[in-house]
């Protein structure tokens, strides 16, 4: 069965947060910061010190048969889950993939 890897980028806004969540969030924001952003296939969450929304990046491996928006699901719950491991919750997810099978690499000289 041949396999092909996604990037998935989820990014979503915090529910109302409370004081004791937002405290909590903040006492976390130099550990979320976007420059320790990485694909994996557990993901990392990013946001910033405004509390406003996060970014959530992934590797997603899917059989050639999977289709985008099953792909983006697989995404979307492990984003969903690691927002609420850091006391929030959620609302207006919206993400992309990017079929990593399908990018061209420009080299110089070539």
């Amino acid at each position: 069965m041949a396999r092909k890897t996604y990037r998935v980028i989820v990014r979503g806004k915090f529910a109302p947060l409370d004081d004791e969540q937002r405290a909590a969030l903040l006492t976390k924001a130099d550990e979320h910061d976007v420059f320790r952003a990485k694909f994996t296939e557990d993901g990392t969450v990013t946001y910033e010190r405004s509390l406003i929304g996060f970014t959530f990046r992934c590797v997603v491996p899917a059989t050639e048969e999977e289709k985008e928006a099953a792909v983006i699901g697989r995404a979307e719950a492990p984003a969903a889950a690691a927002v609420r491991r850091l006391g929030a919750d959620l609302r207006d997810l919206t993400s992309v993939s990017t079929d990593l099978d399908n990018i061209k690499i420009c080299r110089r000289g070539h």
